[in-house]
């Protein structure tokens, strides 16, 4: 059974292009990054802006190539591919992006959206089912496969998102900035579903955010990315309550301070 996704020691650099005649630069920016996410917990990934979570997300997805390190999937080493070569790695690890409005298009019924990864990656089975699954566990009726993602509310589109990517039935879902965006009752909708696919389904959750109320509700463990490394990991509780490294101190200073002017 597959039931950890991880990065070894990933080292990453990327080539940013040059200043008017300068040739393009090559800019590290992971730095001997280790991550795990097993199936039937919620792991958090947290950090501020520019602290590498996108570059690690995409290379845990197989969309870069790492300088050196690896990203395993049971026991198989995982890089980018061909659709046909990575077939079964996607059916078993899933994204769901920040914004749905970039998944979704806007032209297609919430039925063909769902039924489009169960096509692309060749899922057997009756898909009419699969669907209508992927709706219950999030919680969906099934009035809305008829309708296209403008005539849905903001969370319930993010909803959508996320069925999309259960739909397959994957061990393991990357969630990028899942809430952002949304107001406290949809925030709370998304996150309870999330919840719920970890400890009723056996997910593996890497959710990857800047709301540490978010993953303190939901994931046992947290990573804490600055600069491209990896400054602090453990107990949820622990790392938030009593955070060891500056970077750390300060994202939860800014989530007093949130927490202060929203109460």
């Amino acid at each position: 059974m597959i039931s950890v996704l991880s990065a070894h020691d990933i080292h990453l650099s990327l080539t940013r292009p040059g200043r008017a005649f300068q040739s393009a630069v090559a800019q590290k920016i992971l730095h001997g990054v280790s991550i795990s996410v097993p199936r039937g917990a919620g792991v958090g990934l947290v950090g501020s802006s520019g602290s590498g979570k996108s570059t690690l997300l995409r290379t845990l997805l197989a969309m870069e190539v790492p300088d050196s390190g690896s990203v395993v999937l049971q026991d198989r080493m995982i890089r980018p591919g061909s659709l046909k070569s990575l077939r079964w790695f996607r059916r078993e690890v899933q994204y769901v992006p920040q914004d749905p409005a970039s998944s979704l298009d806007p032209r297609m019924t919430v039925e063909r959206l769902l039924r489009e990864p169960l096509v692309c990656l060749g899922v057997e089975g009756n898909h009419s089912e699969l669907i209508r699954d992927a709706l219950v566990r999030v919680e969906l009726p099934g009035a809305v496969l008829d309708r296209q993602p403008s005539e849905l509310s903001g969370g319930q589109n993010q909803r959508v998102a996320i069925a999309r990517a259960m739909v397959v039935k994957p061990a393991i879902l990357l969630a990028d900035e899942p809430v952002s965006g949304l107001d406290l009752p949809l925030r709370n909708q998304v996150l309870d579903v999330l919840h719920m696919l970890i400890k009723s389904q056996g997910l593996g959750l890497l959710l990857v955010s800047h709301d540490l109320d978010a993953v303190a509700s939901i994931c046992t463990r947290t990573a804490v990315l600055a600069d491209g490394r990896i400054v602090e990991e453990g107990p949820t509780d622990q790392v938030l309550d009593s955070p060891q490294h500056p970077a750390t101190r300060a994202l939860n200073d800014a989530r007093v301070g949130w927490g202060a002017l929203s109460s």
